[in-house]
Formats: C-alpha cells, structure tokens, sequence
C-alpha cells in the first residue's frame, strides 16, 4: 500500500513539475531512492544529483548508499559535468570497495576522462588519464564483455596522440629543422607502433635521414618498417630506398 502511495505521488511529481513539494521526511532509505531515480528516469538529472546527495548525507550506512554513490556519478556524466562524475565514481571506488557497482565506476572513471579528450592539437592530458583508467579496467576485469570497448577507445585515443606527435613532427620539418622533425616521427613509431601515423611517420623518418646523409640509420629504419608495415601502401619504395642504401660502397663492401 505504502509502495503505491509513494508511486502516485511521484507520478504527481511529474504531472505538476514541483520536485521540491514533496515531503520526503518519512520515506525509508529506499523509497527516497526509488524517487531519486524516478527523478533519472525522467532525464532529470539537476533534481536527481539533490536527491542522491541528500540520501548519501541522511542515510550513509544504508544498504543503498552504494547505488545512491553509482547513480550521482551518473547523473553528473548526464549532465556533461564529466570531471565531477569521476570524482563521484572513485569516491565509490575508495570508499565502498564490497559494492557491486565498482566494475561499472572503474569504466565510468574512464568514460568521463574520454569525454573530456579535446582535440589532438590540445593539451591531451585527459586522453592519457583515460587512456590510464580504461588499461586499469581491463587489468582488473579481463573478462568483462566491455573490455572490447575499453580497448577501441584505448585504440582511439592513442592515434589521437600520436597524430599529436606527428604534427609536431611535420611542424618540424616544414621549419627546416630536419633532426628534430626526425626524432618527432621516430617518438610516433616507439610510443603508437599499433596507430594509423607510425607507418607514414616511418616512411617520413627513412626520407629525411636520406636527406641528412644518415644512411645507416636509413637502413635500419627501412628493415623496421618492412618487417612491420608489410601491407603498407609505401612498401615497395622503402624496399627500393634499402636496396640502394646497401649498394652504396660503405655497405656493399660488408655483404
């Protein structure tokens, strides 16, 4: 009876608009839950973040608080407020270590720092920070069916980095200063060798150290490249650049 006054009375709730007509003074812990996430449910994420709020301060020790912490990070990550929401998710995390929700905050943590990944010629602190919470969450829960979305953002993020690296590196070059340019696309192939830029930032590397003379360093940058990148459009003229790097005197004379 008492479950279905409190259903009439959030229905009312939505029909007049007035959330804060409500006396909720002598709802149980879980009724005050179940009308905060009526308040979620309904896309109304400003009263339901109050709610949440309220149920964690009045009841701390009740058996919904861990669900209460879940759903404020929640509403937060609605709302766009995404530094917030990971802050709400480790709260969980640090401080309710036997709930079931902290394979869902750990992924949250790092869906929120996801959402805050600018633009790869931005600052990209928040896309190694994500990047850093979803390798957690797929260290900690290698099973879980989310960890194949953990790595794809995972993926994701790192070509964002590394389209940063090579950039710089083409920045470099266009400036004419081909030694820096030349370790900017060599930082792309050591740190992304999985990304779509470490192939042509290996490929721009081999021709700049041609042009630098540094053929030694070219030839050893080609093999790199052909034992990687053995589907790679630029192939066949890295093949070509090694072959007449080895029949240049200095190393024909070694074979």
């Amino acid at each position: 009876m008492k479950k279905t006054a409190l259903s009439a009375l959030i229905a009312l709730v939505f029909l007049t608009g007035c959330a804060t007509d409500i006396d909720r003074s002598s709802m149980t812990p879980e009724e005050r839950f179940q009308y905060a996430m009526s308040l979620y449910n309904d896309e109304s994420y400003l009263d339901a973040v109050s709610e949440f709020e309220s149920i964690l301060i009045q009841f701390p020790g009740s058996s919904i608080a861990p669900n209460a912490q879940f759903y404020l990070g929640m509403a937060r990550f609605k709302r766009g407020e995404y530094l917030m929401g990971a802050y709400e998710f480790s709260k969980l995390i640090n401080r309710m270590k036997t709930s079931d929700f902290i394979k869902d905050a750990q992924f949250m943590i790092a869906d929120c720092y996801y959402e805050l990944s600018p633009n790869y010629a931005l600052d990209q602190k928040y896309s190694e920070k994500a990047i850093e919470e979803f390798q957690a969450f797929i260290n900690f829960f290698p099973t879980d069916p989310k960890v194949e979305e953990a790595e794809r953002k995972i993926a994701e993020l790192n070509d964002k980095l590394a389209e940063k690296l090579f950039s710089n590196a083409e920045t470099y070059e266009n400036m004419g200063m081909l030694n820096a340019a030349i370790e900017y696309y060599g930082f792309v192939t050591e740190k992304y060798h999985d990304s779509q830029y470490s192939p042509r930032a290996s490929y721009k590397k081999i021709v700049l150290l041609i042009e630098r003379k540094r053929y030694k360093d070219a030839l050893k940058e080609t093999e790199n490249f052909i034992s990687r990148y053995k589907n790679d459009p630029n192939l066949g003229s890295v093949q070509k650049i090694r072959d007449d790097i080895l029949k240049m005197p200095q190393f024909s004379a070694q074979n």
